[in-house]
């Protein structure tokens, strides 16, 4: 058990794309923390894999969902209010890039980008925001990018993706919060897991990239986790529609 309290305990949250890299460690650290925990994702074998990975028992619930997809996320949520009965916290982490320039982007690959990272995080906001304001309670947390707030060469169509993302957690933040909902993101720099790995596994590419972070590396997964959970406590009850970047520095220069 990590030392570190987030006051968790009894608190119900749904992770999308929980079976990898930072999804999987944010549902591993709520688990820690004594919350129960909904993981979804696309593919079974992920799902089963991440079960094992994460031995939640009774607090761990997995469900094999395409959260583009509305029959989809309502199934997910449905699932979860039937197996725990509320949801306290809704952790946008579901995302994907596929290098293109926007203006060569095949118009398929624009909308695979933008299903996966903005209208996957619009569909399962919108039902957690529905559960939430009949709950009067709740935190959404969106995952965005250092992606959406300046232009990098094979990230454009995810950092529109992920722009969007920034704005629509403003919206919702003002719409829930008479329904004391509150509403923030998170902006990592590049995190060094599997869905990044064709940009740092390059030597050169990994080195150029470090140096525009103060801080001289990359960012772990473990980087990204007590960002998410601080938004997800009572702690963070007065901090909505905000986006927190957690870059090492990089946007501060």
């Amino acid at each position: 058990m990590n030392p570190l309290s987030f006051g968790l305990t009894q608190n119900v949250c749904i992770v999308t794309g929980g079976t990898r890299g930072i999804g999987l460690e944010i549902a591993r650290t709520l688990l820690e923390q004594g919350a129960s925990v909904v993981v979804c994702a696309r593919k079974q074998d992920g799902l089963d894999a991440a079960g094992s990975s994460l031995n939640g028992g009774d607090r761990l619930l997995t469900v094999q969902a395409h959260t583009a997809r509305s029959d989809d996320v309502d199934r997910l949520f449905d699932a979860a209010m039937q197996r725990f009965g509320k949801i306290d916290t809704l952790i946008n982490n579901v995302g994907m890039n596929l290098i293109t320039t926007v203006v060569d982007a095949d118009p398929a690959l624009w909308h695979k980008i933008i299903d996966s990272n903005l209208n996957a995080a619009f569909l399962c906001s919108r039902k957690a925001g529905q559960i939430m304001r009949r709950q009067n309670r709740g935190k959404i947390v969106h995952m965005s990018s250092i992606a959406a707030h300046r232009a990098a060469p094979a990230m454009g169509v995810y950092g529109i993706a992920k722009a969007g993302i920034e704005m629509m957690t403003r919206v919702l933040a003002q719409e829930l919060a008479p329904f004391n909902v509150q509403v923030n993101a998170i902006a990592p720099c590049m995190v060094k897991t599997g869905f990044s790995k064709a940009f740092w596994a390059d030597p050169a590419l990994h080195d150029h990239i470090v140096k525009t972070i103060p801080m001289g590396r990359l960012a772990d997964p473990t980087d990204i986790v007590y960002p998410a959970l601080f938004l997800c406590s009572e702690a963070s009850n007065f901090v909505t529609g905000q986006t927190l970047n957690v870059d090492g520095g990089a946007s501060a220069v």
